[in-house]
Order: structure tokens, then sequence, then C-alpha cells
């Protein structure tokens, strides 16, 4: 029994030695590695700053349920900056939004300015056409890149196009060829055209003619609605309206559709199921062609529009789609070109590399003569989307996408 004492202090002894060795070669251990994390440098954030100019006023519209949303455009830009510092996280860029607000018809260059002085170098527009020019050419002698979201006019991708303005929107040229070929699909090729009395009316119908001489439909009679200043948002002015619109068709020749072109919402809700002669309308009323659609849940459509209601509380409409996928384009071609030169970034989503994807079925690209985006066509009522255009049958040497606007040989752009 004494010889078990020693042998036990042994061993207690040696114990003792071995876990102090451990201790001390664990806390050096640790030491080490906090001596070598703070001699390791952290990780260089780049951040892309983003600038957003738009044009708003409150709008008159003739239904109460197409008043625009307030941040109508601005959330779709939101939630692609989210989705952009999710890849950023990875890469070392952060991505942020400036936004900044305006009259339609105030002088949009101290704004613009004011954006570029807080060190945006890339800018979302939702501007009329008269206000993005004001701008482009500023832009570009600073080497700022303008997206375009708002304007459909086709001028500024033809006579007053610029090297340095990317248009998202698509044109009204694109919106009524991709109603025209759905037109002749159905084998519906007489048309009678209504259009309202202002600018912007004038430049649909001027792309609904267009169109119907591109595709072999026939434009059989044409009326124009006078905007005569009546009162749309009381009873007896929307009743007024809504009256003169069978006495309006009455006297029409025989045709297949009503190609309605009233953007500036005077009378066009109120031609379906009005008209003198019962036949489809489409345009700006009906059947309409858009960039995007609330119903749209192909090729994955529905999980953007989970997504997009779930942080904005509300349906994703065509400028929402538009502003995000200009967003995403700036993500893309950074995480591509691994930097913020925006020289690297135009030439990089001007090659035949860039692509966006936008859940449309294909990814899309830019025009390399005009810098408009491809895309196709939803063609859409009330409720759902009822086709997608270009439609079947309609080729091309280069992109069926390309059967929708202005093509290579009919452009009037000298990019400068």
């Amino acid at each position: 029994m004494t010889s078990a004492v020693p042998s036990t202090l042994t061993t207690f002894l040696c114990f003792l030695f071995l876990a102090a060795n451990f201790s001390g070669a664990a806390a050096q251990e640790a030491a080490s590695k906090q001596s070598a994390a703070a001699a390791k440098p952290e990780k260089k954030i780049t951040e892309i700053k983003i600038g957003y100019l738009r044009a708003y006023a409150p709008q008159l519209t003739l239904s109460l349920l197409d008043l625009p949303p307030r941040d109508e455009g601005v959330a779709g830009a939101k939630v692609a900056i989210g989705d952009n510092n999710t890849t950023g996280a990875f890469l070392g860029q952060k991505f942020s939004l400036d936004i900044t607000e305006i009259k339609p018809d105030a002088d949009a260059v101290q704004a613009f300015d004011d954006l570029i002085a807080k060190g945006d170098r890339y800018v979302v527009a939702d501007l009329p056409a008269k206000q993005l020019l004001s701008i482009a050419d500023i832009a570009r002698d600073k080497g700022v890149l303008i997206f375009n979201i708002g304007a459909t006019d086709d001028s500024l991708r033809e006579e007053d196009c610029r090297i340095n303005v990317f248009h998202i929107a698509p044109t009204r040229s694109m919106l009524a060829d991709a109603l025209a070929q759905y037109l002749m699909v159905k084998k519906w090729p007489n048309w009678v055209l209504l259009y309202g009395s202002h600018e912007q009316d004038h430049l649909y119908a001027d792309a609904l003619r267009r169109a119907a001489a591109r595709f072999g439909g026939q434009i059989v009679a044409e009326k124009e609605f006078k905007d005569t200043g009546t009162a749309r948002r009381t009873d007896t002015g929307a009743t007024q309206i809504q009256q003169q619109i069978s006495v309006f068709t009455q006297d029409l020749p025989e045709h297949d559709v009503v190609l309605v072109a009233d953007e500036s919402e005077v009378f066009g809700t109120y031609v379906p199921y009005r008209t003198w002669t019962p036949r489809p309308v489409a345009g700006t009323a009906g059947l309409v062609a858009s960039s995007w659609h609330p119903a749209s849940e192909q090729w994955g459509g529905i999980q953007m529009q989970s997504r997009f209601l779930r942080t904005t509380g509300r349906r994703m409409l065509s400028k929402d789609m538009s502003a995000w996928t200009a967003v995403r384009a700036i993500g893309e071609a950074t995480t591509r070109t691994n930097g913020d030169d925006p020289k690297k970034i135009s030439d990089y989503i001007r090659s035949d590399d860039f692509s966006v994807a936008a859940f449309k079925g294909q990814k899309l690209t830019f025009r390399k003569w005009n810098l408009q985006l491809r895309q196709p066509i939803l063609l859409s009522d009330a409720k759902s989307v009822v086709s997608t255009s270009p439609q079947e049958g309609y080729l091309h040497q280069v992109s069926e996408l390309d059967t929708l606007g202005v093509d290579q040989p009919e452009t009037k752009c000298a990019l400068k």
C-alpha cells in the first residue's frame, strides 16, 4: 500500500506539467493568430454610387386603378441595389442609390450636377426626352453613364442618340411592332386608328402607322379625339366622354381591331365595350404592349414578383422592372470588369460578352447601333399576359428581338 502513494504523486505531477505546457502552447498559438489577424490588411471595399434622377408630378388617370404608385420605378431600383449588394459582398463592392426628384418642366441640369457632386458616375434617368437631352452631353463630358428608363421616344435612339446613354425602356416603335405582329398572326389585318390630340399621342400614332406598313396591316380609317379640357375626374366629365365614344366610332368602315393612341389619358380607357361596332381594342387601352406586367410569371417571373411584393408591399410595374434592369446591368458590368471605371463598364456593356437576365425567357443585350436594350414585349390586358412578341415566324438574321423597333439598316443614329 505504501508504494502506491509515490506512484500516484508522480502521475499527478506529470499531469500538471503536461497541462501547463498545453495551456502555454494554446495561448502562444492564439496570440500568434491575433497578431497575424492584426497584421492582415482589411479587404478594400469599392463603392459604386448610382444616382436616380426622376421627373415627377401627380398624374391624372381615367381609372383610379391606373394611378401610378408614388415610388414607381424607385422601388425597382432599390430592390436591384439589394441584389447587387448580395453579390458585391463577396467581391468587395458596395452599391448605393442617391434619389433626386424634379418637376417634369424643371431644369434638370442643376439636379444632375448635384448628383455628380455626390460622386455618382451612373445615373438612372426617369425623365422626358427634353430633360434627358439637356444633361446627356454634360454627362458625356464628365464620363458619366445614363440609363434611360422613362422616355420611349424613338428620336433619343436615332437622330438624338448619345454614346453614353443606354436605353432600358422600349421605344414606341418596339411597342407598336409587338402589337402589329400579334394582330397579323391572329389574322386581324384591318385597323381603325383613334388618337389623342397631344404630342405624345401623335408620336404613338406614328409608330402604329409605321408598324402597319412594316407588317402588312391596313389602317382603314383614322380619327383624332380632341382634348377639350373636360374635367375628367368629375362625374359629369367622365360621363360626357363615355357617351361620346359610341357616336365617335359610329361612321367607321368595316374593321377588325380598334387601335388607340392615348398616352395623355383623355379618352382611351373608355373605348373598350363602348364602340358602335363590337371589336377588340388594342394600343394604350384593351390589349396593351409593355415591357412588364404585374401578372407575368413565366421564366422565373413568379420569384421576382414575390420578392418584389415582399420587399415593397405592392406589385411590380413596367417602370419598376426597367429601373431594376438598369441597376442590375450596372451591377453585372462592375462584377465582370472587377472595378468602377465607367469607360470600361461602357465598353463591356456594348460588347458581345454582356447580357443581363430579366425574367423574360432569354438574356437581354444592347443594340450596338443605338444602345437600345433588346427585349421581348408583353401583350396584356388588365389581368393577364395574353402573348409575348416577337411572335413565332418573325425571323431575323441576328436576333428575332430586332424585328421590334428600328433595325440597324434603318437607323439614323451616329453615336457621339
